[in-house]
């Protein structure tokens, strides 16, 4: 199944029930933070995790996203090339590799 697909799979889920109604920026912005919140509980006290949980918790958060984007007529493979360039600008590979130093302290 291509991206786009699976984009076309999650507007029509939610079309289908009528809950576009919901879908507020700003409401898909709360459900992406709360989505993520869960999926980071996965790792909460442990290394050790369940996959099947993280799976599902992370689709919540691709879901959302996706209905975002979508909301706001935003390429999501666009907006990803985009900010891939800006930060291949701010981490050049010779000053970056191998460093988790934030790009102002290169």
């Amino acid at each position: 199944m291509t991206f786009d697909e699976v984009k076309k799979e999650v507007i029509k889920f939610s079309t289908d029930r009528n809950w576009d109604q919901y879908h507020t920026p700003e409401n898909l912005a709360k459900s992406i933070a709360i989505e993520a919140g869960e999926l980071l509980e996965c790792f909460q006290w442990s290394p050790n995790y369940d996959e099947q949980a993280v799976k599902e918790e992370l689709a919540d958060v691709m879901n959302y996203c996706i209905q975002m984007a979508d909301k706001l007529n935003i390429s999501i493979e666009g907006a990803i090339m985009e900010k891939i360039s800006k930060n291949a600008e701010k981490y050049p590979v010779e000053k970056s590799y191998g460093s988790s130093k934030k790009y102002t302290e290169l």
